[in-house]
């Protein structure tokens, strides 16, 4: 079945959504976009604080190269190969598997939805910094300003709506015209601005400690958590079990190289990751601040390395806008997924799905916002709704969707149709197939349940 069959067997408006990306480079550049994100530049770099330092960046970078571009290959393949949402994608073979894809597209909606909450902040903290309301604060002015914004839900909500608003603008203009232009610009601008941030960092009076911390390894730091982060930290850096690169893949055409633009994202990714790790932490050390902060090392921590260096409003300005960047390229795709379904299965123009999703988003986003509120004392598995949402999606939904992505193109896919689509019927040389081919169908498999035991407490090791 070709994808314009498909597409009219699920309903697709040919002209509202089947529109292809239109180059090699703008495909990669929206792919990388949607794996590069706040689990790069916030997430990786307080990963690594609270992990050790470079034994983490190391198992990292492994396992990001072993099974992430190995995963990045799988969700590559089902999604050109079905030219449809994650949800047909999945259950192309066999409509079962269907759910599969369900439960992707529901686990990103309520990514995004907290998600939204902490582009919001990007926002508020770039106008803080262009207008030097950052500089001049000791550190516990710092703290308490953070502590006073994020409890104040009023003005949270409204970032947060603005961070929507424009996610939602982005991709009402579709795949080539909103998506591919929007990132063609964004990525590379967010890799000059990370060069910057990172130079000025390593040079700074001091940073010499913090570079060999955070890139010499220290084995006697490793833990079997350390690998359980470093593992999960690539799901949630790369985008992977969220359904926004199966459905990215989906507009992708039958000449584009998988395994060639897989690498690319996952190093694209990585270096993002690798890059926001030297523009914060050497920073950090250079002013004796703890690399140990938490999700706070980019809003408290670095406000106060930016406050005690000269031009630090600049750098400020600079750091906030290329964590604005980062969160949009990757909401956009977050957005898209679902936005793609509501297409294929109903007769919904591309601007009342992006409006539907938004309503929904907005609803999802309340216990998370409020969590900071008045509602900060409810519990549940002794999380707040924050902390629950981002649990539920890091630690459950997204390795069970990969576990499942891995299990279906190995097992359920006809090898030769898997092959065929991953080397364009034989044009396209894939020297590792067959240890790809042997390590999906065996030792990832393998990896992602004793995470996902582990990440849910069922297995200690």
């Amino acid at each position: 079945m070709d994808n314009t069959e498909l597409n009219q067997k699920v309903g697709l408006n040919q002209e509202d959504n089947r529109d292809q990306f239109q180059s090699k480079f703008g495909f990669i550049m929206a792919a990388a976009g949607s794996a590069v994100g706040l689990g790069n530049i916030w997430k990786f770099p307080y990963m690594t604080g609270e992990n050790g330092g470079g034994a983490f960046v190391l198992i990292y970078l492994i396992s990001a190269a072993l099974i992430g571009i190995s995963l990045l290959i799988v969700e590559f393949a089902i999604g050109r190969n079905s030219g449809a949402s994650a949800v047909e994608a999945y259950g192309k073979y066999n409509k079962k598997y269907k759910f599969v894809g369900f439960f992707s597209m529901i686990a990103v909606t309520v990514l995004f939805s907290y998600y939204n909450i902490i582009g919001g902040w990007t926002i508020y903290y770039f106008i803080q910094s262009i207008t030097g309301n950052l500089i001049g604060l000791n550190a516990e002015e710092i703290s308490a300003g953070f502590n006073s914004f994020t409890t104040n839900v009023d003005i949270v909500a409204v970032f947060g709506i603005i961070f929507l608003a424009i996610t939602a603008f982005v991709v009402l203009k579709g795949i080539s015209g909103g998506i591919e232009k929007a990132c063609t610009v964004l990525m590379p601008a967010l890799f000059i601005m990370l060069i910057v941030l990172a130079v000025r960092s390593v040079t700074l009076p001091g940073a010499a400690e913090g570079i060999k911390w955070y890139l010499k390894p220290d084995f006697s730091q490793v833990t079997s958590s350390t690998f359980v982060a470093a593992l999960g930290q690539v799901f949630f850096s790369l985008s992977l079990g969220s359904g926004g690169m199966v459905t990215y893949a989906s507009y992708l055409n039958k000449k584009e190289n998988i395994p060639f633009a897989a690498s690319v994202t996952a190093i694209s990714g990585t270096a993002v990751g690798i890059l926001a790790g030297l523009a914060i932490l050497p920073a950090v050390f250079a002013f004796g601040l703890s690399p140990g902060e938490g999700p706070g090392l980019a809003f408290v921590t670095l406000p106060n390395v930016f406050g005690q260096m000269p031009f630090g409003s600049f750098f400020s300005a600079v750091f906030f806008l290329l964590f604005f960047f980062a969160a949009l390229t990757s909401s956009i795709s977050m957005l898209e997924v679902s936005v793609t379904y509501i297409l294929e299965k109903t007769k919904m123009s591309r601007k009342s799905a992006v409006l539907v999703m938004c309503l929904i988003i907005l609803l999802l986003a309340t216990p998370p916002l409020m969590s900071y509120g008045s509602w900060g004392d409810i519990k549940i598995f002794g999380k707040n709704f924050f902390d629950l949402y981002d649990y539920f999606v890091s630690n459950i939904s997204f390795p069970l969707v990969g576990l499942a992505g891995a299990l279906i193109i190995s097992h359920v896919w006809n090898e030769k149709d898997l092959k065929d689509e991953i080397t364009n019927t034989g044009e396209i040389k894939f020297g590792l197939y067959k240890f790809w081919y042997s390590f999906v169908k065996y030792i990832i498999p393998i990896l992602l349940v004793i995470l996902f035991l582990t990440a849910t407490g069922i297995l200690n090791i």
